[in-house]
């Protein structure tokens, strides 16, 4: 049973959700179930295992609840019997019990295999990003260029990337090798909702894109979404350089900051 369940936990982590797992770490006199009981509480409420059942582990999974919607993990302890305060049960005993929220891990997703999706790819490492790469050309596609790397899919961009599950915590840089395998890439995803999507390119091509997307009648609120032509205005024209000012965009729109100098700080 506990493999079961940690099989499930596994599951959902692997799909990118929060997942609650609830075990009683403590006990004193009479409790529905023992020290070490344990049950997972998914993102859809439903619920796999348990702690006992009844009123005690409804309240376990309001909690959990509660944690999930918070993304804080938490001790708690309960009151058994019937006293002002508790659960309002006849087992007479208490119970501790320690909630723990997995949350999703921040995923940069790389469409395309070139030199820019390698420079960006360890990049992405070094700050902790899971880590897939799209591409259609096989040697391109390599764990020597890649190593590490959580996820290589190789195939027809559109496809993979249509399948590919994908959510907030998802950063999506398109740096394939033409404009056309661009619009592509950021057709199928413009729709979704992403924490970050953005497609290199000029600014002539870029235009082009939107004015393609424009005839296509893509909604402008969703245009607006996109950071193109991509990348902090650094300097640089290496891969390297260019890697560093999408990641340093990225950063920037993930924790929600303008792009300045530490410096001016000191005038406000």
């Amino acid at each position: 049973m506990e493999h079961m369940l940690l099989d499930k936990i596994s599951e959902e982590i692997r799909k990118n959700k929060k997942v609650a797992w609830a075990t009683i770490t403590k006990i004193e006199g009479s409790t529905p179930r023992k020290e070490g009981a344990m049950m997972a509480i998914m993102e859809d409420g439903s619920i796999y295992g348990t702690v006992g059942g009844g009123t005690f582990e409804a309240v376990v999974v309001e909690q959990a609840k509660k944690c999930l919607q918070g993304g804080e993990s938490k001790a708690f302890h309960f009151e058994l019997n019937d006293e002002e305060g508790s659960l309002h049960m006849q087992c007479g005993g208490t119970a501790d019990v320690f909630i723990k929220i997995f949350q999703p891990k921040d995923r940069l997703l790389i469409v395309g295999g070139g030199h820019i999706a390698v420079e960006l790819f360890k990049l992405g490492k070094m700050l902790g990003f899971y880590t897939v790469v799209f591409e259609d050309r096989e040697d391109y596609l390599t764990y020597e260029r890649f190593p590490d790397v959580d996820e290589l899919l190789l195939g027809n961009i559109e496809e993979q990337l249509e399948n590919y599950p994908m959510d907030e915590h998802c950063f999506v840089v398109i740096v394939t090798r033409g404009h056309r395998h661009d619009e592509v890439a950021l057709m199928t995803v413009i729709s979704r909702d992403l924490g970050y999507v953005g497609m290199i390119g000029s600014k002539n091509k870029v235009g082009y894109v939107m004015d393609q997307m424009s005839e296509k009648d893509i909604p402008q609120a969703w245009m607006k979404k996109v950071y193109a032509p991509i990348g902090l205005t650094l300097g640089g024209e290496s891969p390297m350089e260019i890697a560093f000012s999408i990641i340093s965009e990225i950063m920037a729109v993930k924790n929600g900051k303008k792009p300045g100098h530490m410096r001016d700080q000191m005038k406000e």
